[in-house]
């Protein structure tokens, strides 16, 4: 009898609920991981590239650990069905579950399938401290605000991290599926290059533990600062699964207790409230959760957009931001909300856009997260920022770059430019331009916006939408 575990996003080897069981429960094992190419975003997606570069991390750490990580290559239906006809004795199938999305949708796809074949699934709650059913207001409904939420979230006892017994003799060792892997690897070639970027349960692991050491103390002053390492850079771990969300938030939790842990373990629980509420609107990728908010006139400017996507708009911070994401895969998460603030607020443009845009580009994509932060930024979601509150993006990079280090580090035509004028460029005389090796509206575009303007008409679009 043969039981396989199928890898999703729980790209680890330890702390893995489902991993767990599978090893405990069964005399021979096949580890999984099937490349869904109904699922494959546009070239050029980093998001793309990171993820499947953390499968490939998680395929030669297996390999170290005297095992196999088998690939499939394609379509759902046609991959399982070339699994059932290479391993006709398989039994049972063991999955870290899904609770909105895409991967619900792929479970539930999988489920009859594996029904039909005769297979036993054994599913488990493993990507959050808690699901999306377990915290609910005094009258059993979802929360849709946060504050109370996580009141109520606090009170709840934390999973404890667990223990798996890994086993290489259970592990089927042989090469099942040789032109699948080929295929990835002629895959993973064709992606964007994230030499740089390291992935993997280690570099999780090393990451965490520099995090605790040398920045968890000073995280409530300096984590809206984008130039400081201040911020766990977590994230493109735990989308992946490359370390469990149990064994942060209990590492954390050994830390002497303060407010910079109190603030960091709030956005642990962000997590959770952001997966509850996509797992309660389902199709809150595609639409705005507040009625109010679905008749808005949009601009849908596609020329600005592509100014705003290219960091080409003429504001520094927004540049900056929009350029250190398109380079890394990553953008600080003070910059994502003052980017989704000038893209939905100054340009008028559908936050759904910058919701994939970022879907693409960021190598921590993960959709219950990205989704909820567009639709806080765009005040049309649950507990979203009111309407008429519009980030003023000179404001915010004179707040939080103050002397221009990040906006020079990214908007290097800018770098010649001293001290606080760096933040409003376009008002710099002819002759400071000249000192700073900079023409603005050749070298550095004119904002494309006049913000005060763009403020008075999207609050009348908001507005007029609620009529």
């Amino acid at each position: 009898m043969t039981a396989v575990m199928w890898f999703r996003r729980d790209l680890r080897l330890e702390d893995n609920t489902a991993l767990k069981e599978a090893l405990e429960s069964s005399d021979e094992l096949l580890l999984l991981f099937h490349v869904n190419t109904d699922q494959f975003l546009e070239e050029g997606s980093l998001n793309q590239a990171g993820f499947f570069k953390s499968v490939r991390t998680l395929q030669k750490e297996i390999e170290s650990n005297g095992g196999r990580l088998q690939i499939l290559y394609g379509k759902l239906e046609e991959s399982f069905q070339k699994l059932k006809d290479r391993c006709p004795d398989w039994t049972d199938i063991y999955v870290n579950r899904d609770e909105k999305g895409y991967g619900l949708k792929r479970d539930k796809q999988a489920g009859k399938l594996l029904n039909e074949m005769g297979v036993t699934a054994h599913g488990y709650h493993d990507h959050h401290l808690h699901s999306a059913q377990e915290i609910l207001t005094n009258s059993g409904t979802p929360y849709k605000v946060f504050t109370p939420y996580f009141n109520k979230w606090k009170e709840k006892q934390k999973p404890d991290k667990i223990t798996v017994n890994w086993n290489a003799e259970k592990i089927i060792k042989d090469q099942l599926f040789e032109e699948d892997q080929k295929q990835f690897e002629e895959f993973l070639s064709q992606q964007p290059n994230l030499e740089s970027v390291e992935l993997g349960t280690e570099a999780a692991h090393e990451r965490l533990s520099e995090f605790i050491e040398s920045h968890l103390s000073e995280y409530d002053d300096a984590r809206d600062i984008p130039h400081k390492d201040a911020t766990s850079r977590l994230s493109k771990h735990l989308r992946a699964g490359e370390i469990s969300i149990r064994t942060v938030y209990r590492e954390v939790m050994k830390a002497e207790a303060s407010k910079s842990r109190e603030t960091f373990v709030q956005e642990l629980a962000w997590r959770d409230f952001y997966n509850m509420i996509y797992a309660t609107h389902p199709n809150q990728k595609e639409q705005s959760i507040k009625e109010d908010f679905r008749q808005i006139d949009w601009d849908n400017n596609e020329d600005n957009f592509r100014k705003w996507a290219e960091g080409k708009t003429g504001f520094p911070i927004v540049d900056a931001a929009m350029r250190q994401m398109n380079e890394t895969g990553w953008m600080h998460n003070r910059l994502r909300m003052i980017t989704a603030s000038f893209l939905v607020k100054d340009l008028l443009i559908n936050w759904s856009w910058g919701e994939k845009y970022f879907q693409k580009m960021l190598i921590d994509y993960d959709a219950a997260s990205n989704i909820g932060g567009w639709q806080w930024a765009a005040s049309t979601g649950t507990d979203g920022v009111p309407y008429f509150r519009v980030f003023n993006p000179t404001t915010q990079s004179e707040r939080f770059d103050k002397d221009g280090s990040f906006i020079r580090e990214y908007v290097p035509e800018l770098k010649g430019i001293e001290g606080k004028k760096i933040h409003e460029p376009s008002k710099l005389t002819e002759e400071e331009q000249e000192e700073a090796g900079v023409v603005i509206g050749q070298d550095y575009p004119e904002p494309i916006v006049n913000h005060k303007r763009s403020r008075e008409l999207a609050i009348q679009a908001f507005e007029n939408s609620k009529k």
